[in-house]
């Protein structure tokens, strides 16, 4: 089955992105009549951290989630197969200059970078720009993780390291400098998480981030990855290096994570990845809430 998807995937990325999107929204959208789970969770999330919607805005935003998420999958594709050219011409960075200059004076930089729909596209356009290193989590599918892999290292020469070798090496690689593109916000289960609010609701959240700041030296540079509508393609939105970071304390750090999360969620909700079960790990003595 994996391998009649990465044919497909072959198949449609020769296509115009005006053809790919509706076709890849047609897609989620039917995954969203059809996968009951995960329709479950996102409109659990969306419930939580959106409770002055109605319901009915709640189910209209879930179905646009899905329709984008069948967007990002199609489009994957492009990821894998279409020329550095094309990328480019689909796939633009704000500010590239302003991380260029931090890299070439030798900074080491954390790029906080979200689970936004378009992550991928987005990392596969900083790897033609820029040698980077990134925690790559093995896929039980063997295929899936073949093309996965090739997606993000087929431009440049890009460092891809394994959870459990990912502190020490991900260190050394921001000396080199190569910018860490690192993705702190999903639930990954208790150990070293801290338990922090996310839209008002206590969340296990990786306390990773600042650590790797102070080890490395390393300043952190938002990294967002925004879905344009139809054939428009793709922008990398690069922040403000943050000041003052690490802060007073682990827990101060996580808000502020979450707070910056909060704030881009905002202005893109059905772009968030709210398919994945945020919010399983609760604190000691809550029910559990999927």
């Amino acid at each position: 089955m994996s391998r009649i998807v990465v044919a497909l995937l072959w198949l449609l990325h020769w296509l115009p992105l005006s053809i790919q999107a509706p076709i890849g929204r047609a897609i989620g959208l039917l995954l969203y009549a059809i996968i009951a789970p995960r329709r479950k969770v996102t409109l659990t999330n969306l419930r939580l951290c959106f409770p002055e919607l109605s319901e009915a805005e709640r189910r209209k935003l879930a179905r646009e989630h899905f329709a984008l998420a069948g967007r990002s999958l199609v489009e994957r594709g492009l990821a894998w197969f279409a020329s550095e050219e094309r990328i480019r011409r689909l796939v633009r960075i704000d500010r590239e200059d302003m991380l260029k200059k931090l890299v070439d004076a030798g900074q080491p930089v954390i790029l906080l970078t979200p689970h936004f729909l378009g992550l991928d596209l987005g990392g596969t356009r900083m790897a033609i720009s820029f040698n980077c290193v990134s925690i790559y989590a093995r896929q039980k599918d063997a295929v899936i993780d073949r093309w996965l892999f090739h997606g993000r290292s087929r431009f440049g020469n890009q460092l891809l390291l394994r959870r459990d070798e990912s502190i020490r090496a991900s260190i050394k690689a921001m000396k080199e400098p190569r910018p860490f593109y690192y993705l702190p916000d999903m639930d990954n289960g208790p150990s070293e998480s801290v338990f922090v609010p996310f839209f008002g609701v206590q969340a296990a959240t990786l306390a990773a981030l600042p650590r790797f700041a102070k080890l490395g030296a390393a300043v952190v540079v938002p990294c967002v990855t925004r879905m344009l509508p139809g054939g428009q393609g793709y922008v990398v939105e690069l922040g403000d290096p943050w000041e003052h970071f690490p802060g007073t304390s682990v827990e101060a750090d996580a808000r502020r994570m979450n707070e910056f999360l909060e704030d881009r969620i905002r202005t893109m909700p059905a772009q968030y990845y709210w398919v994945h079960r945020r919010f399983k790990t609760r604190p000691p003595g809550e029910p559990k809430i999927y």
